[in-house]
């Protein structure tokens, strides 16, 4: 039996089954490379969900956190600081957008990031209601599913969410709502269902992740900013998908030109170490009372040092340059495949940097989804050595996000498995019908 086998019998029965998992059992990765324990060699375009943008292992983070471990490696932030911590809190509020004095407070998770937002927002605010969006994904904490846009998985089955959060309605260029059309939804929102004196925040993703790296358009984030400040009202941009260098900008954000209130990272923040971050105005950010935020774990010292690592990673390697090299790469070859007969289940191809996904449909005429070419897609790749992940509300959207120190040559070579796993799919679903 091989070890994937041995673990994947050992994983049912041991670890909960609501924990999904691929086949996939990792034994070293370096950059954009990861070998399972069999020894196959796989090229990982899923970077751990966007957070490996420095690649796997960056020499610099490696080296950062080995002489972080060296000192010590917990004691508490609220017990015992560190100067780490209070660099990279300095350095945040410097890099996010918006011409304001700052502050940050660090924590684990990206789902804790949003969590504190809100009560950070609720606190500045006195008000309680929070506005997020169709299709958002703002993590799996009670707060963070009612912020969600998406049922299946991460509703489903949970009961009851928290009161006073709505949902407006995301923009999609592809399937006809404007910005327009959203903003105008929003008004009708504060008509019918809350007053907009009891909105605490709007929270949104400048290019959503969970549902389908669909991209906030300019107009529309301007739009929400107007609205925020009519109502006074805090403007949270969840990036913890789209932020640290991603969308070939540090923050997606600034293709905007538009600063929110908050900001909530995490994922490509420590590259592969559990940290994420708040960042904004500081008069919001100090409106949470002495000891109401934080955590024992909160802004871990390796993970901080990770942290700084990156930061200093992405300046020196121009890896929002590089964003925007390896993403014309990317959206170049999926619209020349696109365009190929044979091909017509490609819906859509759209991104923003090295954020790039394409939506499959089972008719480009009615853009209806197509969920299970989706997955089949996911799994043809996967057998020949290349990790892609699906995502969006349907199911029937392939996402790609590769490390942003990825060589050019393994681009192209995932590219080139891609188009093979995408003929063999889409042939063995014509066969099918």
């Amino acid at each position: 039996m091989s070890r994937t086998k041995d673990l994947i019998e050992r994983r049912v029965s041991a670890v909960a089954k609501g924990v999904a998992t691929r086949g996939i059992y990792a034994a070293r990765a370096e950059n954009a490379e990861l070998w399972d324990v069999d020894g196959k060699r796989y090229l990982d375009l899923a970077a751990g969900i966007a957070v490996n943008n420095t690649g796997h292992r960056h020499p610099k983070l490696m080296a950062a956190v080995a002489a972080q471990a060296q000192a010590f490696t917990h004691t508490c932030f609220h017990v015992a600081p560190y100067e780490g911590y209070v660099q990279l809190a300095e350095r945040l509020n410097a890099a996010t957008p918006g011409d304001f004095a700052k502050k940050t407070m660090l924590v684990t998770t990206g789902a804790e990031a949003v969590e504190n937002a809100v009560k950070m927002a609720r606190a500045f605010t006195g008000r309680s209601g929070v506005i997020a969006f169709s299709g958002a994904f703002h993590g799996r904490t009670l707060m963070g599913m009612a912020l969600c846009g998406k049922v299946q998985p991460y509703k489903r089955a949970f009961g009851a969410m928290p009161p006073e959060v709505y949902h407006a309605t995301f923009p999609n260029a592809y399937h006809g709502v404007t910005p327009e059309m959203s903003l105008a939804q929003l008004d009708q929102l504060f008509r019918s269902t809350i007053d907009p004196e009891r909105v605490a925040a709007i929270i949104i993703e400048p290019v959503q992740g969970e549902g389908g790296f669909n991209i906030a358009p300019p107009e529309f984030l301007r739009g929400l900013r107007a609205v925020c400040d009519t109502h006074g009202i805090v403007l949270i941009a969840d990036e913890v998908q789209a932020g640290m260098a991603r969308t070939g900008k540090l923050f997606a954000m600034e293709h905007a030109g538009v600063a929110a209130d908050l900001v909530t990272m995490a994922k490509g923040l420590a590259g592969g170490f559990p940290l994420s971050a708040v960042t904004g105005r500081a008069e919001i950010v100090d409106a949470a009372p002495m000891g109401g935020i934080g955590g024992t774990y909160a802004g871990n010292p390796l993970a901080v040092a990770a942290a700084n690592a990156v930061l200093d990673v992405i300046a020196d390697e121009n890896l929002c340059t590089r964003a925007e090299q390896v993403g014309d790469v990317l959206r170049h070859r999926l619209t020349a495949m696109a365009a190929r007969q044979g091909m017509e289940a490609i819906g859509d191809v759209r991104g923003m940097g090295a954020m790039v996904a394409f939506e499959l449909v089972a008719d480009r005429a009615t853009r209806a989804p197509d969920a299970a070419l989706t997955q089949a897609i996911v799994a043809e790749a996967e057998a020949r050595g290349l990790i892609i992940l699906p995502c969006g509300t349907h199911g029937n959207v392939v996402r790609l996000l590769p490390p942003l120190t990825i060589p050019m040559a393994q681009v192209d070579e995932a590219l080139d498995v891609l188009e093979a796993a995408l003929e063999a799919a889409i042939g063995k679903a014509a066969r099918a019908a």
